[in-house]
């Protein structure tokens, strides 16, 4: 098929790597030139313009960071930049796999269909890794019919394809999830830091606790402490994988949803605050696993207990 690929960064840029040595053509467009490059390189094609990505596109894919970028891709700044919505083909499928609130995600869906277009929202989880492995999660809203007909090509680069709901309720279910996951690395971190602080070796004490009832995604997958897990992020001086920034991104829009449900959500909050205190200390540029950072006392972790 031939692909239009809007944002190919850490994530964006695996994912369309993915679709390529599926046989797919793939044309991309990133406002930063050196992600072009890379993209270029794994073997797309880049587009001068966003409205030249999608001339004769099948499918059109964004990965996106913010609302405000998805709602200037599509629906332009409402001044001389209109958009590409009317320069996409009304055969063609729009599939959003960007994290934003679901009221944006629904005011798109709703543009979108009318001007005769049908977009979905399709958020992922998983991570850089998940991305580079082909083994995402994606989380769509929309209606049934186009989830199915995404589906084929989601499992290009991911292992599984969720329909959540009607448009936004992917958005609402990942903010929900990854809501989970900043309380989980907190409290992972939290746990590995009291250990270590006692006299524990990590690698023992996070052997231990993936076995007990304290095991989690963030302790077996992701580990927080430099050197248990050579792969994780936090081996690598916590560069790469999901920012700090984009963590505190989803917190907000989770806590953004409990105010609108009027839902109680105090661990939640209590992680947008750790997150918020971590990123004003100088976290905001890692991985949001260095969390673990925020509780060393005087020192930063490292492999040894």
């Amino acid at each position: 098929m031939n692909i239009a690929f809007f944002g190919v960064g850490n994530m964006g840029g695996p994912m369309a790597a993915n679709l390529i040595q599926a046989g797919h053509t793939v044309r991309v467009f990133d406002l930063l030139p050196a992600l072009v490059e890379a993209a270029v390189a794994s073997g797309a094609t880049a587009a001068a313009s966003p409205r030249e990505a999608v001339t004769g596109a099948e499918v059109v894919i964004s990965m996106l960071p913010s609302a405000a970028a998805a709602q200037g891709l599509y629906l332009g700044d409402g001044a001389a930049d209109a958009g590409i919505l009317d320069a996409i083909d009304p055969a063609a499928l729009i599939v959003d796999c960007s994290t934003i609130d679901a009221a944006t995600s629904r005011a798109l869906a709703a543009r979108a269909d009318e001007l005769g277009r049908v977009l979905i929202d399709a958020p992922v989880s998983g991570g850089v890794g998940g991305a580079r492995a082909g083994t995402l999660t994606f989380i769509c809203g929309g209606p049934a019919e186009a989830v199915e007909r995404a589906r084929p090509l989601l499992e290009t680069m991911g292992r599984n394809v969720f329909h959540a709901g009607d448009s936004g309720a992917g958005q609402t279910a990942k903010i929900c999830n990854n809501m989970l996951l900043g309380i989980l690395m907190a409290g992972t971190a939290e746990a590995l830091q009291l250990g270590v602080d006692n006299g524990l070796d990590p690698a023992v004490l996070s052997a231990i606790m993936a076995e007990s009832s304290g095991s989690n995604w963030a302790l077996k997958v992701y580990n927080p402490w430099p050197g248990v897990m050579p792969e994780a992020p936090a081996s690598h001086d916590y560069q790469g994988g999901f920012g700090v920034a984009l963590m505190n991104k989803d917190l907000r829009l989770a806590q953004e949803a409990a105010l609108r449900s009027c839902s109680t959500t105090p661990l939640g909050a209590l992680a947008k605050s750790l997150y918020g205190f971590h990123a004003a200390a100088g976290g905001e540029g890692y991985d949001f696993s260095s969390i673990q950072r925020f509780y060393a006392r005087g020192h930063e972790p490292s492999g040894q207990a």
